[in-house]
């Protein structure tokens, strides 16, 4: 594609509004900016779409949404499913509504029936709608946890997981041919609900969801009880979170709940954050400036669509808010839940616990410690979504727990993405388990290091934005997969998987063998004593992500060995 040539037809076609024109004007003596709109169309990928939102082809718009969405009505059709329906849900992002509501309406043109949410609601509750409703699909519009320019498009399937292999190449290919805009087929709201095709879901669905969590929790009276004292703050961070958690906290029994007023109210702005993310401990500035204030035992905060969930939590000893990565919540959930089943006697003989290839080791040592099967997939939720429904067919195990390290877990098997409001349910019911027995949330998390050790992970980040960034990317990878590498930071390398090519490599014998899982440009760098490395680009921003994990005797050596194994990997991955 010509961006130049594309740049101009876009200015000129009537296949495009004024609108979209006049914006496109007012880059016209910007050739970078053309040139990253226009150098390529924005992939419809396995997560969907996700992009800056504005006119172009590498933009979220109405026509690259119109385009995913007839696509998506193709696909559906040849399928025979179009009776079953379509849920729609969508986050507090610029633009979240009118997309979620085009969809909708290209489906219906299409003769699919949809249930479009009356409001903004989470990812997992329309996880959870997609298998209440038995719709043939999902769609929810978000960016999740990305800058504000940022929107996006995903995909669910039946099961109310993302899609995943070989559907997902079979929905993109049926969006790849959808070659011009005016392909895309259009109904005004009236024709469509005059025909019955359009639905909306009002607070019912709500209730539905809220009562299948609160079955969840394992200990209701001692969080009535010790939720008389227990001091919660929560921040949805301007997203969809507050629709569901705190009517959900105060039905359970905390009643000394905070909700960061500065981020109450859903805003695509993101007025008082750069960056919505409850990974980033920035973004709990507020939060935890009020909890200083009311003197709270724990700070929560979820994503826009709310499907992740950060965590601080108060060591009384140090008066100090500590921060927990998204592997430390994710698991210190899983040992209470899981020694909480084992206790009352309701856990599973052929229980399983389901983790990613870039989570801690600890998953590992928990499931072990508890005889759990465990599976290790591919980063990405709908990767244990498809776990899950591969033991719903076979009846080989029973899903207790999933998690990936990016801060999302799920705690039941009611919908199939994470949920960061049931993680809010779940670590607020920790904590009053904790407190109950005289302790912290923090003091909990230090119990499980100090019964299986200290396992800690990093993250680096390496973005590279625009064209020659792509390129970029690629070319680390690339450099990165043929050095042949035996240490990393001191430590030798055991194992060498090159997931892409199905390659496994015995660094100490030279043995040849596969890994079992998908193809996937992601390499893995087994290393002795119990530690890590990962490299992969991400599959939504424009970055390549470098990930370890280590295990100590104590935090200071955790801490030690994991910042050496930092560096040193950053050397391989950029030089």
């Amino acid at each position: 594609m010509n961006y130049l040539e594309e740049y101009k037809r876009w200015c000129e076609s009537s296949e495009f509004d004024e609108e979209t024109k006049k914006e496109l004007l007012t880059i016209k003596n910007d050739e970078k900016e053309i040139e990253d709109r226009f150098y390529k169309e924005l992939e419809f990928g396995t997560a969907g779409l996700r992009g800056i939102i504005g006119a172009g082809t590498n933009r979220m718009n109405k026509y690259t949404v119109g385009k995913a969405t007839q696509g998506l009505a193709n696909y559906i059709i040849k399928q025979g499913t179009q009776n079953k329906g379509v849920a729609i849900s969508y986050d507090s992002r610029k633009m979240s509504k009118e997309f979620s509501e085009q969809t909708a309406l290209i489906l219906n043109a299409n003769g699919i029936k949809t249930y479009l949410f009356e409001n903004l609601r989470p990812v997992p509750e329309l996880s959870f709608t997609v298998r209440e409703l038995g719709c043939t699909a999902g769609v929810m519009i978000t960016a999740s946890h990305n800058p504000p320019k940022y929107n996006g498009y995903k995909v669910y399937w039946e099961d109310g997981a993302q899609i995943v292999s070989p559907r997902d190449t079979d929905i993109i290919a049926q969006v790849k041919a959808v070659e011009n805009f005016s392909e895309i087929k259009m109904i005004t709201r009236a024709e469509a609900e005059e025909k019955g095709l359009f639905q909306v879901i009002h607070t019912e669905m709500d209730d539905k969801y809220i009562s299948t969590l609160e079955k969840l929790i394992l200990n209701p009276e001692i969080v009535k009880e010790q939720g008389k004292t227990l001091k919660v703050v929560y921040t949805p961070l301007h997203g969809t979170g507050n629709t569901i958690a705190e009517r959900l906290l105060k039905e359970i029994g905390i009643q000394n709940l905070y909700v960061v007023p500065e981020q109450k109210d859903p805003d695509g702005n993101f007025p008082t954050v750069d960056y919505p993310n409850p990974e980033d401990p920035k973004a709990f500035k507020l939060a935890l400036e009020l909890a200083k204030k009311v003197d709270a035992d724990v700070v929560l905060a979820t994503d826009p669509d709310a499907d992740r969930l950060g965590v601080f939590a108060k060591d009384n000893k140090t008066g100090q808010y500590m921060n927990y990565t998204g592997n430390m919540s994710a698991l210190l959930i899983a040992e209470y839940r899981i020694s909480q089943m084992k206790e009352k006697g309701i856990l599973p003989d052929n229980g399983m616990f389901i983790t990613t290839i870039v989570s801690s080791n600890l998953a590992h040592a928990i499931a072990q410690y508890y005889n759990l099967d465990i599976y290790d997939v591919l980063t990405g939720f709908k990767n244990i979504g498809a776990i899950m429904r591969e033991a719903e067919r076979t009846g080989k195990n029973q899903y207790v727990f999933g998690y990936e390290e990016s801060y999302g877990c799920l705690i039941g098997d009611y919908a199939r993405d994470k949920d960061g409001i049931s993680a809010v349910m779940a670590l607020c019911e920790a904590a009053c388990y904790a407190k109950s027995q005289g302790k912290t949330l923090w003091d909990m998390m230090i119990d499980i290091y100090e019964k299986y050790g200290y396992y800690k992970e990093g993250l680096i980040s390496i973005v590279r934005e625009g064209v020659r960034g792509v390129q970029e990317i690629q070319d680390m990878m690339s450099s990165t997969r043929k050095k042949e590498i035996t240490e990393i930071g001191g430590l030798k390398v055991l194992k060498f998987k090159d997931i892409d090519s199905d390659y496994v490599k015995d660094m100490q014998t030279g043995e040849i063998s596969k890994t079992g899982l998908p193809k996937s440009n992601v390499l893995y760098y087994e290393l002795e004593n119990n530690s890590w490395c990962c490299v992969r680009p991400s599959g939504t921003e424009p970055k390549i992500k470098i990930y370890m994990g280590i295990k100590g005797k104590t935090e200071q050596e955790a801490e030690q060995k994991l910042e050496s194994l930092k560096q040193a990997m950053e050397k391989v991955v950029t030089e």
